[in-house]
């Protein structure tokens, strides 16, 4: 090839793609540890996966693995689908005794220890005077008082519990399947998100009966197994990467949306709900 050939050869070469101001790059990518995940398989070759709170809800979060390790949840279901609600599973007969170990009741874990939000989002919301995203990518709220709190987002996973406060034990949890339930909020406890499988919760057919509590046993999706993804083989593992939020990419990604490009009209500010928590399959 002569020199002139080789130099409009290459100044036909494409040049490299810049990543956008606000796409992540591979070290915004951590990895979530394999005893946070929560893999629920339902009926149906259908797998839920749920990304456990552990640093914000401790004492829950312990419990729920608990009941894990010793099968618990096996042959239980979803007995509660309530249109732009919430989808709820666990024992629908609320016999079965807890496994050993488990207590009935817990303190409540309705607020969290620390507030740190790595990006702080422009303005307040109904809710809270400020919210924002943690490092590790979880929404908070706070007040003017200094109470903190997970928020329940779409896709949040709370303990279910009677009416006194420290009834939850993580034996019975739900899920946001239409709006954001952000009047939950420091009324239960947070203890993780739907990371995969949310369809398979927000899909289901909806119940007419009170509370959206299936009538009928046969109307339940049964649960065939949930398992800790750390006590599954490891060929079976689902391993996930979160995008973490304490970075400048993270932050370009929050400003655009709170101030979109035109022909898309912005009002200068989102809810902590509307802020995307980005995970993949880990490459």
């Amino acid at each position: 090839m002569s020199m002139l050939a080789a130099l409009l050869l290459f100044a036909q070469a494409p040049a490299a793609a810049v990543p956008a101001p606000y796409e992540p790059i591979e070290s915004d990518w951590r990895t979530i540890p394999d005893d946070e995940l929560l893999v629920m398989r339902l009926k149906g070759d259908r797998t839920v996966v749920i990304r456990l709170a552990a640093s914000y809800a401790p004492l829950h979060v312990a419990s729920i693995r608990k009941l894990a390790r010793a099968h618990w949840w096996d042959g239980l279901s979803v007995y509660r689908v309530q249109e732009n609600w919430v989808a709820q599973w666990g024992d629908a007969s609320e016999k079965k005794p807890l496994a050993p170990g488990v207590p009935t009741h817990l303190p409540p874990e309705f607020e969290i220890a620390h507030f740190a939000p790595a990006q702080t989002l422009t303005r307040a919301d109904p809710h809270s005077a400020v919210s924002g995203i943690t490092a590790d990518g979880w929404p908070v709220a706070s007040d003017a008082n200094g109470h903190q709190w997970l928020t329940h987002c779409y896709g949040m996973v709370n303990v279910a519990r009677d009416a006194d406060p420290t009834s939850g034990s993580g034996a019975e949890m739900s899920t946001p399947i239409g709006q954001s339930a952000r009047r939950l909020d420091r009324n239960y406890a947070l203890v993780g998100r739907v990371i995969a499988g949310m369809q398979h919760l927000s899909s289901l057919p909806r119940s007419d009966a009170p509370m959206g509590v299936y009538a009928e046993a046969t109307e339940r999706t049964p649960i065939v197994e949930m398992r800790l993804a750390s006590d599954l083989p490891s060929a079976e593992r689902p391993r996930f990467q979160y995008r973490a939020a304490d970075n400048p990419r993270f932050a370009a990604m929050i400003r655009r949306r709170e101030n979109p490009t035109a022909p898309t009209i912005g009002g200068g500010g989102v809810e902590v709900c509307e802020v995307p928590l980005e995970v993949r399959r880990a490459p």
